[in-house]
């Protein structure tokens, strides 16, 4: 770890941190709390997705939309309309637009062979925005002087490592010039999750193994085809069972990369002393 304990991260001056961990722990907020001291540079691989390697397909996904509609039609053929994504970091819909859910047209659900072609385009995509996370570092200092960084990583960065390989070129990648933190949740948060999930679906990155072990025992249970899959009962189909799964993939990448941190430990940090100290409590547990 690039800290090895309390004191080499406590006379560090330039903190540097990766968060990881399920969506709707808490990485996004605490990532925009520390960017508001203008002491920290927030990095969102989510906003680094929609913004750089997906734009192109998210916008072209809106144009042809769009050309469904005379009225838009006429006035996108003759340049009258400009058509543009307005991602940003508490804003991810254009990305989760795009990604979609498989299933039923009628329903909102995209062909599934277009989907996948889609979660592929995704991998890329987050393949390539962790591994920009070292220029966005180099950035921060070059260009706005911030003395700290914070790496707000996808809630998928478990589907495109191996915590188990030391080799791992995006552990690697993060661990050499940032502290890993794992935003753990309990019991309690799982099912605050999955509350929240089944009120409002979002659509979901998977690893290929898993999406086609899931897809095929959908359509075995509800004896449906591919174009008639409900596409929110069968996120909600996954959701659970992918929490199961990736819960000890994000522990591996903990204990062999970097520290848990417990996801209520995290919610009661109101500022950036908070977060130090609170970092501080957790590195005290090492050797020093």
């Amino acid at each position: 770890m690039i800290y090895q304990n309390k004191k080499d991260w406590i006379k560090s001056p330039n903190k540097r941190v990766s968060l990881l961990g399920m969506s709707g722990l808490g990485k996004t907020r605490l990532s925009n709390m520390l960017q508001s001291t203008f002491n920290w540079f927030h990095y969102s691989v989510d906003y680094r997705i929609g913004t750089r390697y997906l734009n192109e397909f998210i916008v072209d996904n809106f144009k042809q939309e769009a050309m469904k509609n005379t009225f838009l039609r006429d006035l996108l053929l003759s340049d009258s309309i400009y058509i543009s994504s307005n991602l940003n970091f508490n804003n991810l819909s254009p990305l989760s637009t795009y990604l979609g859910k498989p299933g039923k047209e009628s329903l909102g659900g995209i062909n599934f062979e277009k989907y996948k072609q889609r979660q592929n385009q995704h991998r890329e995509a987050e393949i390539s925005s962790i591994l920009d996370t070292n220029k966005f570092i180099e950035k921060s200092i070059n260009i706005y002087g911030y003395q700290n960084f914070v790496c707000d990583t996808s809630g998928s960065i478990c589907e495109v490592v191996n915590p188990e390989d030391p080799k791992d070129p995006l552990l690697s990648h993060l661990s050499k010039d940032t502290l890993i933190i794992l935003i753990k949740g309990s019991k309690k948060h799982k099912e605050e999750l999955i509350r929240r999930f089944k009120k409002d679906p979002k659509p979901i990155y998977y690893n290929e193994h898993f999406l086609n072990k899931k897809w095929l025992n959908f359509k075995n249970e509800f004896k449906v085809s591919n174009s008639d899959v409900d596409p929110d009962k069968f996120t909600l189909y996954c959701f659970e069972e992918l929490l199961n799964y990736r819960a000890p993939i994000y522990n591996s990448i903990a204990k062999n990369w970097g520290i848990t941190i417990d996801a209520d430990d995290i919610s009661k940090v109101k500022n950036e002393n908070d977060f130090i100290n609170l970092v501080s409590q957790y590195l005290s547990k090492i050797k020093e």
